[in-house]
């Protein structure tokens, strides 16, 4: 059925579509009808950062970035949903048109940049969802913030999800904020990290309840830098490492219609570059906290692959505008049978 969705929905301008997709899927779990969207896969629980996830395979941040569809798209069987990126305060992200498919490679390109209404709004939503499940909240920081003025805005954020999330992402490693990036650079990092955890002990302490955090990492970075990132995030004891985001590759789309849009690249071009990622990061930190594997993965042998390569849990996006709802199960099975 799906198939022949897509079929409509690509002829509709990207943007355009995925609105009406979460609209869609809102109307449907207001109306009872989720079931006929996606059956729910068979429960194989995973322990990480200390919460116990019914299933391994999750949503990526992005597609609901206001959490607006949290139900809706629970529906779908994710064993865990992840909303954001969000920012202080709402902003329009950058001009349209920002969201480009690229149907011969399994892509996307999208510079967005953040767009989205802000954290009150996301938590007024999060506060007005019945989902009972595990929900990540992924910060940011606003466009017009100053990069040596960035932590102010991941810390206001914390502080505003913390009672609202399971577990909260820090996002550095989005293309499509100018200079955001830089904040993966060793002194930055370090002092980033160091703030975002004493804030997160006093609001343990506040809150009476530990709210693990981690950090999204990009996928364009050399093998040092990789190392270096392990080693300060176990140094931090940071709880999780999400990898990865999008890159600005464009091997192998670069004679693509769309191909040579700036933005960040996801789908399948990136799973390779994902997973290289994720192999080192596995051989620095030798268990010491999970890794989220996320980055091309269209099929349950691509998710199975993140796992082999040392993955905890992972999550799809671009995957899921391509292959729908049936890949959230395709994936289950997969990495169950591993």
């Amino acid at each position: 059925m799906y198939s022949l969705l897509r079929c409509a929905l690509f002829q509709l301008d990207p943007e355009a579509a995925h609105n009406l997709t979460l609209s869609g899927l809102k109307s449907a779990n207001s109306l009872g009808l989720s079931g006929l969207v996606a059956s729910r896969p068979a429960d194989d629980p995973r322990s990480a950062m200390g919460l116990t996830f019914p299933n391994p395979v999750g949503l990526a941040a992005g597609l609901d970035k206001n959490g607006d569809c949290i139900d809706g798209l629970a529906a779908l069987g994710f064993g865990f949903i992840e909303i954001g990126t969000v920012t202080p305060l709402p902003q329009p992200g950058n001009p349209k048109p920002r969201l480009f498919r690229l149907p011969e490679a399994q892509a996307i390109i999208n510079r967005m940049g953040f767009n989205n209404g802000g954290v009150d709004k996301l938590v007024e939503n999060v506060q007005r969802a019945n989902y009972q499940g595990i929900l990540g909240i992924n910060i940011g920081k606003n466009a017009a913030t100053p990069i040596e003025n960035a932590a102010d805005d991941y810390l206001i954020c914390l502080r505003k999800v913390y009672a609202h999330a399971s577990y909260v992402t820090v996002n550095i490693s989005s293309p499509n904020t100018k200079n955001l990036r830089q904040l993966q650079d060793e002194d930055a990092l370090n002092n980033l990290l160091k703030l975002l955890k004493d804030e997160q002990q006093k609001l343990a302490d506040t809150h009476g309840k530990y709210v693990p955090i981690a950090l999204k990492i990009a996928p364009d970075m050399e093998s040092e830098q990789i190392a270096q990132i392990a080693q300060l995030l176990m140094k931090h004891r940071i709880d999780g490492v999400i990898a990865t985001n999008t890159t600005l590759s464009r091997d192998g789309v670069e004679n693509l219609p769309h191909g040579a849009e700036t933005g960040g690249l996801s789908g399948a071009p990136v799973r390779d570059k994902s997973t290289a990622v994720i192999r080192r990061l596995a051989a620095e930190l030798q268990g010491a906290l999970p890794i989220i594997g996320v980055g091309g993965i269209l099929s349950g042998k691509d998710a199975a692959e993140k796992i082999s390569a040392g993955a905890t849990l992972v999550q799809i996006y671009s995957g899921l505008i391509y292959r729908g709802p049936e890949l959230v199960g395709e994936c289950c099975s997969a990495i169950r049978g591993a």
